[in-house]
């Protein structure tokens, strides 16, 4: 494999360690819950699900970490501030891994950064995402909040090139006054986690993989994606979808051990139910890599899937 001259950070969030040089901590991986059109949701605005459901999967989530040493992250998706209070407190009720908060909406997000301070969780909250829409509002509330963990987002609408993804974090990429990285800071954000963007497949994909060496290369941080959503927007997988469904799902999660041979360090890898299938592969690909970094002075952790399952 391959060894990053610059020294590579690793954050703690909630006892789970994200980062460091391929093959010295397992890949972290966080699966979707209460996403849109998910069975187990009965009224999304209103946070009403299925309990047992929720939990057995949550549970199913924390049983493959546990036995692959591949940490594990819970992504709480909402579309109100109701049903993200709901989602917080059912998760931490079952669950100690720490949970990304994600909404479409800024206002949400926004309450939920002062609901998890309230409640003495800003350690384990993970904010998605600081990125070129963010607002001088969203800023000063999640600095008023005590979450120190976010995703900072790589999409550049106007240039979604290598170039244009880097430029947009340093500098804001002709975009912003200050690039991602600054703003973070300003926001109290001191566990960065980047995330390159994941465009669909044909308009630059791959280019997100690219950008997880360069960004590591260049400042050290943790990076990693929800890389499944690039087949999840490829035309002709859909088409082959409806002659076999198990084709798709292949790919979808056949997407996560691209990321991490990319130097990834953590994956956003989509619906929670494929926690199942997730965990093996990540685990064969973190045993892989760690096993071909083993002449690079790279000593995996004592949780890695090395050490756990060979």
């Amino acid at each position: 494999m391959f060894r990053f001259q610059k020294e590579q950070e690793i954050v703690n969030i909630a006892g789970v360690k994200i980062g460091g040089q391929p093959g010295e901590l397992a890949t972290a991986l966080a699966g979707t819950i209460f996403y849109e059109g998910h069975s187990i949701v009965e009224d999304a605005d209103a946070g009403i699900f299925d309990r047992a459901g929720a939990e057995a999967l949550v549970n199913m989530q924390d049983s493959m970490s546990d036995e692959t040493g591949n940490p594990s992250i819970v992504h709480i998706f909402a579309n109100t501030f109701e049903s993200m209070q709901k989602y917080i407190d059912f998760v931490t009720s079952v669950s100690d891994s720490p949970f990304i908060i994600d909404s479409p909406q800024p206002a949400v997000r926004m309450a939920s950064s002062e609901y998890v301070t309230d409640i003495g969780l800003a350690d384990k909250t993970i904010y998605n995402s600081i990125n070129m829409s963010i607002s001088d509002e969203e800023c000063a509330a999640l600095a008023d909040s005590d979450i120190d963990s976010s995703i900072i987002l790589g999409f550049n609408a106007m240039d979604s090139s290598l170039d244009g993804r880097m430029a947009l974090l340093e500098n804001g990429g002709k975009l912003m006054d200050r690039g991602l990285l600054e703003i973070a800071d300003e926001c109290g954000i001191t566990n960065v986690l980047i995330d390159p963007s994941i465009t669909p497949m044909g308009d630059g994909a791959g280019i997100a993989l690219r950008m997880t060496m360069t960004a590591k290369a260049k400042w050290g941080y943790p990076v990693g994606s929800g890389i499944h959503n690039a087949p999840s927007s490829w035309s002709w997988l859909k088409a082959k979808k409806k002659e076999d469904p198990l084709v798709y799902k292949m790919c979808d999660i056949g997407t996560v051990s691209m990321q991490q041979l990319a130097g990834g360090d953590f994956v956003l890898y989509g619906p929670i139910e494929n926690a199942k299938y997730t965990f093996p592969l990540a685990a064969m690909a973190d045993i892989m890599i760690s096993e071909a970094s083993s002449d690079l002075d790279i000593e995996p952790s004592s949780s890695h899937p090395l050490n756990l399952l060979v």
